[in-house]
């Protein structure tokens, strides 16, 4: 939801804290012509913030993307304050200190002695409630959120947080602050993790269950997301690369946040592999080891070609079983197509939500010759396999053979609901679907913040759209049968929804 003003009304920003935050802030709003004055309790830490935004702009026109002229423009514009006092001046005030509410509440109640009385406050928090900030002021109307994502010039969108007590003129001057400085405003109630931070909860907390499971290892998941999914990057590779002393935290925090709701709930792998030290990236080993900062991702373990045998396909699901016949046409293989298979076909399944096990039994099959195979993402880019724990070692080296024919890379699973994508997928869906359902923010907001802020394919709501609704009701439900665990509830946004065959981004 965004301010229909797009006319910023701020002249000069104060700037509280100069590490990467507020120096890419600090950037931002000199660029949209605004005076920025810089302070730091740290000696020395504004000049050298200064001379950081400086560099980059000196890049910048050495580049051509902007001329000597400009550059020297929005250098004029970054101002020392060499005391707090010296923010006097400000009709608005960033703050990005340390993520510790009383530091923040300090802040804001010595600034509310010198700046005037129609200044805003904004902090940069991204996981403290911006009202329990706000309530150690004498005026907590005039305190919001604005919180950017690191690195503040790249990740083009802010979002923007009233409290409860927040003014409507402050919202909508601050959303017209984010538009002047070239980000998506995404204005989102005050939640625990806010917008973009509680949509992702679904991403790593469902990998590392899946991983928990034994289900399969960190590489064949992340493969399988980035293939399958169409992320920039899987989950594990994600964890690694932010650090599980950063990842971890904001689990139990978010978690312990809204009460231990289920849908949140942390892996105990991360405590334990946090208490190791194998934070990632940064320390060399994480989920992968790290040679030179380089990621060292095991091989695929190979696919051996086997001569074709019999093959019958489940028609539990019209749609899956045509696409599974064509490829088993074009493969050359020799296609059953009796109400019931020989007992030589290899019978392929297209569970969802479901494992192989049920799936099998539910069909009155013979487990040994069934193997799953995962329909939801279609069969273009690489394509996931569940065995049952009876299913006998040919028929799945043919499985693998048959659908490896063309070349196209095939991950294999240990049976399990909903395989790798299903799961994550539905999860996803299902939290952004709350997130609308308790008003957290308009859908299309939800969405275009989540493209935005975690670099999705979809957001969750739009995703929900593109594999249908009803289909990740019945992955969510099954998953939620087969195990109790109620983190596999279904939003009630998600339920109607898929009840009308609505669009999830419907109001």
């Amino acid at each position: 939801m965004s301010s229909e003003s797009t006319t910023c009304s701020f002249t000069t920003l104060g700037i509280v804290g100069t590490g990467a935050m507020g120096r890419g802030i600090a950037q931002l709003a000199a660029q949209a012509g605004l005076n920025v004055m810089l302070f730091d309790v740290k000696e020395g830490a504004v000049k050298e913030a200064k001379h950081f935004i400086n560099g980059l702009w000196q890049r910048s026109a050495e580049k051509q993307r902007i001329t000597p002229e400009q550059a020297q423009h929005y250098s004029e514009r970054l101002l020392e304050a060499n005391a707090l006092d010296a923010l006097a001046p400000c009709d608005i005030v960033v703050e990005a200190i340390v993520e510790k509410l009383e530091a923040k509440q300090g802040l804001f109640s010595d600034l509310e002695a010198i700046v005037s009385q129609q200044a805003v406050l904004a902090t940069n928090t991204s996981s403290l409630s911006v009202t329990a900030i706000a309530a150690a002021c004498q005026h907590p109307e005039r305190v919001i959120g604005f919180h950017f994502f690191n690195p503040v010039p790249l990740m083009k969108i802010a979002e923007v947080i009233p409290g409860l007590r927040t003014s409507d003129d402050v919202t909508q001057q601050v959303n017209a602050l984010g538009k002047a400085m070239g980000h998506f405003t995404a204005q989102a109630t005050d939640t625990p993790g806010f917008l973009v931070n509680h949509a992702g909860r679904a991403f790593g907390t469902e990998a590392l269950r899946i991983l928990g499971e034994s289900v399969t290892d960190p590489a064949t998941i992340d493969r399988i997301m980035v293939d399958q999914g169409g992320f920039k990057m899987g989950p594990f590779t994600l964890l690694d690369l932010t650090g599980l002393d950063v990842s971890h935290a904001v689990m139990e925090s978010v978690y312990h946040q809204y009460y231990e709701e289920a849908r949140f709930r942390p892996s105990p792998l991360t405590r334990q592999r946090l208490a190791a030290g194998l934070l990632g990236r940064k320390t060399g080993e994480g989920f992968y080891r790290y040679v030179d900062g380089k990621q060292q991702m095991p091989e695929a373990p190979d696919i051996k070609s086997v001569s074709p045998c019999p093959v019958w396909i489940s028609q539990d699901d019209p749609e899956s079983a045509d696409a599974l016949a064509a490829l088993v046409t074009t493969a050359g293989w020799p296609l059953e197509t009796e109400a019931t298979p020989s007992g030589q076909a290899l019978c392929l399944l297209t569970p969802f939500g479901e494992d192989a096990t049920s799936c099998a039994l539910r069909q009155g099959l013979d487990a040994k010759q069934c193997v799953a195979v995962d329909m939801l993402a279609g069969l273009d880019k690489r394509r996931s396999l569940m065995a049952t724990p009876v299913t006998g070692t040919a028929y799945l080296q043919s499985a693998c053979s048959l659908f490896n024919h063309d070349g196209t890379p095939v991950s294999t699973l240990q049976d399990s609901n909903g395989f790798v994508l299903q799961r994550i997928i539905a999860c996803i869906v299902n939290v952004g679907a709350d997130i609308a359902q308790q008003g957290v923010a308009e859908p299309t907001t939800i969405d275009r913040a989540v493209e935005l802020g975690l670099g999705y394919p979809f957001g969750p709501l739009r995703m929900g759209d593109h594999y249908g609704a009803t289909r990740i009701m019945t992955i969510l439900t099954n998953l939620l049968d087969a195990t109790g665990d109620p983190r596999y509830r279904p939003s009630p946004w998600l339920r109607r929804r898929a009840a009308l065959q609505l669009s999830l981004t419907t109001v």
